[in-house]
């Protein structure tokens, strides 16, 4: 959700911009791009955003952590090394692989290529594939590679898909595409994937909904006057998810305490929030860095997300603090604090992703980002719904409950987060990673093995 300024400068656009932001570098050819999508609530427009344009043809294989420090200074990670990382491997082992559970994963236009990508993707990595059920909302226009929009939203979509199914592979995921207009006009964005979300929820579909977009509160209609009510109005998918047990979650953002201002072309000059990920009933998902050799084994502690992008997190300026957040009342205040929980986001440490919905650049890419972050724990989610038989829904109170007990009981598989802040390209100061709860990484992250178990018990 906001204007990126890393190798390469962003596209300044008119709208709200997207707080899930990814970078895509070509195993071919050594570039840096940001593709950040627009939502909105009326009436201001959703328009997307997408900064660099692909120059070469990606490679035809990825690789490995060694090489992409050699090549570019930086590591990049398969899911084989997430699975060893997050220690996913034991309950595979004992048959938890999201199987019988449903990931919902939301992002405008869609890709035309996601089940081929995905199917070649879990092959390279020795996974079963699965089926990807395409549910199109609105009126959806044919996908145009030459559109930036498309094409953005489309590297959004694999990235979505393709992380969920490295964590949960025999998860069924559905993917709602849906029709926001380009270019600033028709319909807004927001309202229509919250639509789609609650026609969803009240036919039975999903456990578990991954959203990898937002908007800056600061943006809304009557935010200046403390009229919330643009957002307020919004609200009505997520409580229909709470009423039905459905677990919805949020990326953080990748401008750390601050981000995009409603013209699309400058970040706010002090701490604001987002959309949906700091609505209560909305898990919000922010960014570590991982630190792992050639195997996915730690080298080093994880650190708060903060390399041509930074973990968003802080304060929301609409929401009061939930009751869920009254035992870290000291740090959050009388307000709703993001993130909950992080998961891997940095660019130093990018995913490994295939596409081939852009015919000028099919291959491996590696992209980064809390809209990487929000579909891994999606796939944490929908392991832990297996364990447990059912629906966790709202795991807010799980969560904190698991965290309150994490410092005396590691069998709760939280794993604190110490090392980092998430300080801002605007030159905002962000929030620094402590013992204990922060706006950097929230409670910290996870021990897949013993987290997923206790998840499922707890709630």
């Amino acid at each position: 959700m906001r204007r990126v300024r890393p190798r390469q400068r962003a596209a300044a656009v008119a709208g709200v911009i997207a707080l899930a932001t990814f970078i895509l570098i070509s195993t071919s050819l050594s570039r840096a791009a940001i593709a950040a999508s627009v939502h909105s609530a009326p009436p201001v427009k959703a328009v997307p955003a997408v900064a660099g344009q692909q120059s070469a043809r990606a490679g035809r294989s990825p690789l490995s952590t060694g090489q992409c420090l050699a090549k570019w200074k930086i590591s990049c990670y398969t899911p084989t090394q997430y699975r060893q990382a997050y220690d996913l491997n034991p309950l595979y082992q004992a048959g938890i692989t999201g199987k019988g559970r449903t990931i919902v994963i939301v992002d405008s236009f869609g890709s035309p290529t996601i089940q081929h990508d995905l199917d070649v993707y879990s092959a390279r990595f020795g996974m079963k594939s699965t089926q990807v059920h395409v549910v199109k909302w609105g009126n959806v226009p044919p996908f145009n590679p030459t559109n930036p929009n498309h094409i953005s939203w489309a590297g959004e979509t694999t990235l979505d898909v393709e992380m969920a199914h490295a964590v949960a592979p025999d998860a069924h995921i559905v993917l709602v595409e849906t029709g926001v207009a380009q270019n600033g006009g028709g319909t807004n964005g927001l309202p229509e994937m919250m639509n789609a979300e609650k026609s969803l929820i009240d036919r039975g579909v999903g456990d578990v909904i991954s959203q990898s977009f937002g908007a800056t509160e600061n943006t809304f209609p009557g935010f200046r006057s403390g009229d919330f009510s643009s957002i307020q109005n919004l609200r009505y998918a997520f409580k229909d998810a709470a009423k039905h047990g459905v677990t919805v979650l949020a990326a953080s953002g990748d401008s750390g305490a601050t981000n995009t201002t409603a013209d699309g072309d400058s970040d706010y000059p002090y701490r604001v929030n987002a959309w949906p990920s700091s609505d209560p009933l909305v898990t919000s998902v922010g960014g570590t860095q991982l630190h792992l050799d050639d195997n996915g084994d730690r080298i080093a502690p994880d650190s708060v997300y903060n390399d041509d992008g930074a973990g968003g997190g802080g304060k929301s300026h609409v929401f009061a603090r939930p009751s869920y957040q009254d035992g870290v009342k000291q740090v959050v205040g009388d307000r709703r604090g993001t993130p909950d929980i992080s998961m891997s986001a940095a660019v130093n440490g990018g995913a490994w992703v295939y596409s081939s919905y852009d015919p000028k650049a099919v291959g491996w890419e590696v992209y980064v980002g809390t809209s990487e972050a929000s579909p891994l724990f999606a796939g944490i989610v929908a392991l832990a719904d297996q364990v447990a038989g059912h629906r966790l829904g709202d795991i807010h109170q799980a969560l904190y409950a698991l965290y309150a007990q994490s410092a005396q009981n590691p069998s709760t598989g939280i794993v604190d987060v110490r090392d980092g802040t998430n300080n801002s390209y605007a030159g905002v100061t962000g929030y620094t990673a402590v013992k204990g709860y922060d706006m950097a990484t929230g409670v910290g992250t996870i021990d897949a093995a013993r987290f997923v178990p206790a998840l499922a018990k707890e709630g």
